[in-house]
């Protein structure tokens, strides 16, 4: 059984450490890394908007998913084709409030309305701390969470993939197999700075976000690639029910910020290295190489080992930088990492969320500068 999960507020949520002795808050996954590439942008991506631009429900009443903005779906597709991470063509598009609301409408979507028994959602251990509060927030009559895909018994059930992990940052394939079954394919790190982009992904259902990718995490915005239209459409009925579309503005402005990405790449202006997904990477190998440094002075704690792969996106070699390192802690009589790092001041999110041991933790490599620093230094003095 995952624990319950709540989100944790400290001294550096949402805002830079203002000294050392400061509560340090990795537990979520605030993308506030992305803070200062975006400052070097200036106005590039800013945006006017008037006050009757936003008036209508509707964007575009030819399109099933009519609160989804005609732009925003070209920007989207023009990114997958040019990082070449998702295959697009034959692919319905849904935009949705963040990716834990097309989630639950791709669950809803895939849940027969017409028996009476529930049906399971699973997934691997350790899977995203969400997934089972998420599947039972409502106590839905429609599905339940059912735990780790692993030790499922049964061929009626929906699978979520999470790929690359989160927490452990490795990247996953479906695991169960049955005629019977779904599989949701959650790809919210599926993008250059975070892992080798190796080949275009293409499944029944793919779920994207704006705050992992960009950095935008308070646009709320997600999107999903969806094959079957009847899928699609009820996931655009879960979605008109439950907010009666998704902001336009958020759209609009995320419209923009795309194309700044996508134009950075395609129409890139000499010895401007103004480019994101270079920016993650540089930050990323950054970070890790200094974690690993921490980690090793400390000596009571481990991280995972990752492979190289050739990354078809950039055509060079690269290794995998997860958004979340997925920390253990080796010493004898401590049996909770979390409880552990809580005492020395450091907010994590621990194993048992995710539905695995407690001598687990994630910890947050995506907060500013200041932050992880000031971590990475705490760290190193734990013995």
């Amino acid at each position: 059984m995952a624990a319950k999960q709540e989100t944790v507020v400290s001294n550096t949520s949402g805002k830079p450490p203002a000294s050392k002795d400061f509560v340090i808050n990795l537990d979520v996954g605030d993308p506030t890394m992305y803070e200062s590439f975006w400052k070097g942008m200036g106005d590039q991506g800013a945006i006017t908007i008037l006050s009757s631009q936003t008036i209508s429900y509707f964007s575009d009443v030819t399109n099933f998913c009519w609160f989804l903005e005609p732009e925003f779906a070209r920007e989207i597709r023009r990114l997958h084709k040019l990082v070449g991470n998702a295959v697009t063509e034959d692919q319905h598009l849904i935009v949705g409030t963040g990716s834990s609301q097309l989630l639950q409408a791709a669950v809803y979507a895939l849940s027969p309305s017409d028996t009476p028994d529930q049906m399971n959602v699973v997934s691997v251990v350790p899977y995203y701390s969400s997934y089972a509060p998420l599947m039972d927030y409502l106590r839905s009559g429609l599905f339940r969470w059912a735990g780790d895909a692993c030790t499922f018994k049964g061929d009626a059930y929906i699978e979520l993939v999470c790929s690359p992990s989160n927490p452990d940052g490795f990247l996953r394939q479906a695991f169960l197999k049955s005629e019977g079954g779904k599989t949701i394919h959650d790809l919210a790190y599926y993008w250059p700075q975070y892992t080798p982009i190796t080949s275009p992904a293409d499944h029944d259902i793919s779920i994207f976000t704006i705050s992992k990718s960009i950095g935008h995490a308070g646009s709320r915005l997600g999107w999903a690639l969806v094959k079957d239209a009847a899928v699609a459409r009820k996931m655009t009925k879960f979605i008109e029910l439950s907010t009666i579309g998704v902001s336009k503005v958020s759209q609009i402005r995320a419209t923009k910020i795309l194309k700044v990405v996508s134009d950075s790449y395609e129409h890139p202006i000499p010895g401007n290295p103004d480019k994101l997904f270079d920016f993650g990477r540089r930050l990323l190998v950054d970070r890790w190489k200094k974690l690993r440094e921490a980690v090793k002075a400390s000596g009571i704690f481990s991280l995972p080992e990752f492979p190289s792969e050739t990354c078809k996106f950039t055509g060079e070699k690269a290794e995998t930088l997860p958004a979340f390192a997925w920390l253990k802690c080796e010493k004898e009589g401590i049996e909770d990492c979390a409880s552990f790092l809580r005492t020395h001041k450091i907010l994590t999110r621990g194993g048992s969320y995710f539905g695995a041991s407690p001598n687990y933790t994630r910890v947050s490599m995506i907060d500013r500068d200041e932050t992880f620093d000031l971590f990475t230094e705490r760290l190193s003095s734990l013995h």
